[in-house]
């Protein structure tokens, strides 16, 4: 059994975990609040936006057809999008784990782009060349999900943009954490390039009798504004939507730390006063066995 002393020691270290895991826990439930309040407001914004250009699209059968002209050519891309710091349970493992099944499905050559210190380290230990900084381009990787920033995101889905019309990819996936709840994150994997819009939902489509639309300079035009449009926010929203996944797994984490802590600080303090107990005891005894 424990000296009192070692008890009362470890109980003193307990308290202080409990201390740190309770202010990280508020920390990454003040950001994660953030966090959604940005996702969920860009996510009725995209879906509309999607939803027009899915039926102008629909008006425009050659941009449809030149969006897929690549698909057969070129080697893959795989962008993983996790974290820069640990401590949120098995977000990070699980998504470089869902990566590295995709990597390993995928025909020919692949290049892996990590966005997160965590996910490319854990790529390089599997052998695989992951830059620091995007050539050309001069963004570092790790301030895309450290400091998400609408001019940063656009930028990086430029490059990818770029390399796939020029033949050197003929497809583009994304690996990211998509937040659900503060409970739940689904990490997902999705067709990035070729760009594909998903149909309007049933009463959203803009096709529908109720509206009159007249296009104008005409739908091809449309198209061509509005894809680089779609497809830069896509890149901005999986990198919110990451970041939300992000510290709600952190929340979560630290909920559970400071639960266990707890339980473990109430058992060494039953543990200690069960000895102070036994201590006091054995004193008295030796007193009334000195006074006989």
């Amino acid at each position: 059994m424990a000296s009192l002393r070692e008890i009362k020691d470890r109980i003193g270290s307990v308290r202080s975990t409990l201390k740190i895991t309770n202010a990280m826990k508020l920390v990454a439930s003040a950001k994660l609040r953030k966090a959604q309040q940005t996702i969920e407001g860009l996510h009725p914004y995209e879906a509309t936006l999607a939803s027009i250009l899915s039926y102008v699209r629909a008006a425009s059968p050659k941009a449809a057809a030149k969006d897929k002209k690549n698909s057969a050519s070129g080697k893959t891309a795989v962008v993983v999008v996790a974290s820069n710091s640990s401590l949120c349970g098995g977000f990070n493992t699980n998504v470089v784990r869902k990566a590295l099944d995709v990597i390993y499905d995928c025909e020919g050559d692949v290049d892996v782009f990590a966005i997160g210190r965590k996910a490319a380290d854990a790529l390089r230990r599997e052998g695989y060349p992951v830059p620091e900084l995007l050539s050309g381009s001069g963004l570092n990787t790790e301030e895309l999900v450290g400091h998400t920033d609408y001019e940063e995101s656009t930028r990086f889905a430029q490059m990818l943009i770029d390399a796939y019309e020029s033949g050197e990819y003929g497809r583009v996936l994304l690996v990211y954490s998509h937040f659900v709840s503060t409970s739940r994150q689904d990490v997902m994997c999705e067709t990035y390039l070729p760009f594909d819009v998903q149909p309007a939902a049933e009463g959203d489509d803009p096709a529908d009798d109720s509206y009159d639309i007249i296009l104008e300079p005409g739908a091809g035009a449309i198209v061509e504004y509005l894809m680089p449009l779609v497809m830069k926010l896509k890149i901005y929203t999986v990198l919110l939507d990451s970041v939300a996944s992000e510290h709600a797994a952190r929340t979560i984490a630290m909920q559970t730390a400071s639960d266990n802590a707890k339980d473990i600080l109430d058992e060494l303090t039953l543990e200690y006063n069960k000895g102070r107990q036994q201590q006091i005891t054995a004193e008295l005894l030796d007193i009334v066995g000195g006074s006989q």
